[in-house]
């Protein structure tokens, strides 16, 4: 399975974080982005695909304006069990640090009338290097593009959120407790 990376990575014994297991596809696609102060603060913006979850990490958060163009680093797939994974990873272990679910909800290609193969474009379009998808998230709302750049470096991204009736100026990361605990970063290490 392609999230074998980051089980290699990570100490089971040492963590809670969780191991990997294959999603039964639902109907709907699940996304998630978990808040996470490991050796730098950053945000791990996560789309389900092809039973994983594909993941990018965005050093300054997700932006719900559409003229913050967001850098998105696209790192190893974690397993689909890890969309709900809120808790301190113990130093020493791959991604040491504390992580809550900053925002979760599901998600749908933005040409909604392709949805029946939803799974079939979504790697068509991550190989071409452009998806665009409509979020509904808690926090998150409307549609959003993640686009490839043409760089050395093949992991690198950027996040846009388009303008629609969701589009905001103001900071979304300003709203930073856990849409599953309602914890923040700091009341989830003092509990440590």
């Amino acid at each position: 399975m392609p999230s074998k990376k980051h089980n290699q990575k990570s100490n089971f014994s040492a963590t809670s974080e969780p191991q990997e297991t294959i999603n039964q596809t639902s109907k709907e696609l699940i996304f998630v982005v978990q808040k996470h102060a490991a050796s730098h603060l950053h945000y791990d913006f996560r789309l389900e695909m092809d039973g994983v979850l594909k993941s990018w990490a965005i050093p300054k958060g997700p932006s719900m304006n559409p003229e913050e163009k967001r850098l998105a680093i696209m790192v190893e797939d974690h397993p689909y069990s890890y969309k709900d994974f809120e808790g301190t990873i113990p130093e020493g272990n791959y991604g040491a640090g504390a992580v809550i679910v900053w925002d979760n909800g599901t998600y749908i290609l933005a040409d909604e009338q392709n949805n029946d193969n939803i799974e079939t474009i979504l790697k068509s379009d991550l190989q071409k290097g452009h998806l665009s998808f409509i979020l509904k998230g808690k926090k998150l709302k409307g549609e959003f593009t993640l686009v490839k750049l043409k760089t050395k470096k093949e992991n690198t991204w950027l996040l846009i959120k388009k303008r629609d009736q969701f589009a905001i100026e103001r900071d979304i990361l300003e709203d930073n407790n856990s849409v599953i605990s309602n914890l923040t970063l700091e009341l989830l290490k003092s509990k440590s």
